[in-house]
């Protein structure tokens, strides 16, 4: 299974130009994916720099074709034209999907303290080892300073909320939808832009035990594929960054029970797409 997450800073490149076709050219370039996990994709937002208004989720499903569309927008508001304009997350998938949950993460009720809202998308897909594994994917936008504070608190939650699912549910078929319980493993990949590094306390905070039996650690899949070597930078490589020096923002965690699963960990350190680089993780079946 290849598996790849990316903050495309809603497709604007470093030449500043909107372009979700080049996305989706340089997504397919880098691997043939069975899983993309895109963050900061946008709808009918032209206020945003060099953006047009366009629907980015919908230019992005006719680029890929193949693949179920699964949006989360942490941002919805009124265009003051009678429309909405959209903000969060996307996953495409070529393996089945059971069931999609959409989190919001926590923000700071202070109106002095700079912030946006944030969302987790959650998806439960069957992956091709015959298990159904819960591949999830936590998206932090803002910039650093306050940054680290913020999704610190997002890290947490999302914590709690992997600690209560339960490790297997069976399927009880003679319930009907949307009553019907389905599966919910605690296997997952957590993965997007945390805007946190490895030296900050917030990555130690999200390799913590959780404490119980039925709950499975996150591990960072770097530290299995490239043992004591440094991260690859996945911010800060190129000009107009938001970032002015290298560093990596940009994880795929994932739990104990997937590590032997591990193959490979890559960063796209070349393309200029975005102020992020893709990360691509392929796992063995």
């Amino acid at each position: 299974m290849k598996f790849i997450t990316w903050n495309i800073q809603w497709a604007r490149g470093i030449d500043l130009a909107v372009d979700p076709a080049r996305i989706a050219r340089t997504a397919s370039k880098l691997a043939d994916f069975d899983v993309l996990c895109l963050q900061e994709v946008a709808v009918n937002f032209p206020t945003l720099p060099g953006s047009r208004g366009e629907d980015q989720v919908s230019d992005l499903s006719r680029a890929l074709p193949g693949y179920s569309v699964h949006y989360g927008a942490a941002v919805d508001v009124n265009d003051g034209k009678g429309g909405r304009s959209l903000f969060g997350n996307l996953i495409f998938s070529r393996l089945p999907v059971v069931q999609v949950l959409r989190h919001l993460l926590p923000r700071p009720a202070d109106p002095s303290v700079q912030s946006m809202q944030r969302i987790a998308v959650e998806a439960i897909i069957a992956a091709p080892w015959g298990r159904y594994e819960s591949l999830r994917r936590i998206w932090s936008f803002m910039r650093r300073g306050n940054a680290r504070r913020k999704s610190g608190r997002c890290v947490h939650c999302t914590r709690r909320r992997v600690a209560t699912l339960p490790y297997r549910t069976m399927l009880t078929m003679r319930q009907r939808a949307p009553v019907r319980v389905l599966p919910r493993p605690a296997s997952a990949i957590l993965a997007g832009d945390f805007n946190f590094t490895q030296k900050d306390p917030e990555y130690q905070f999200t390799l913590q035990s959780f404490g119980t039996g039925n709950t499975p650690a996150f591990v960072d899949s770097w530290t299995i594929a490239h043992p004591g070597k440094p991260h690859a930078p996945t911010a800060g490589i190129f000009e107009n960054s938001w970032t002015k020096k290298p560093i990596c923002c940009d994880f795929v965690f994932v739990t104990e029970d997937l590590l032997p699963r591990v193959r490979s960990a890559t960063v796209d350190a070349l393309t200029q797409a975005s102020d992020h680089q893709p990360v691509l993780v392929e796992f063995g079946t």
